[in-house]
């Protein structure tokens, strides 16, 4: 799979797509070079699981609801733990 089938994947294809590598990888029963390719695939699909949700929590605003009963939206921001 190159670069421009992978960019188009959503989210979910492309995490189903990386869980199914990470299965034969640890299965171990997957020759070297094609491990060696699985896993770069693997880095790809990560790559754009992370791209997509960076994406996503860009476009999510958080809705809060003021003292005078009116709405407002704010930057959604990821708490720090």
């Amino acid at each position: 799979m190159n670069l421009e089938e992978n960019e188009s994947l959503s989210f979910e294809d492309a995490l189903s797509k990386l869980e199914n590598i990470v299965r034969e990888l640890e299965g171990g029963r997957i020759k070297l070079d094609d491990a060696v390719a699985a896993y770069e695939q693997a880095v790809r699909l990560k790559q754009l699981c992370e791209n997509k949700l960076n994406a996503a929590r860009l476009k999510i605003e958080k809705l809060e609801v003021a003292a005078d009963g009116t709405a407002q939206t704010s930057e959604f921001s990821v708490p720090e733990a």
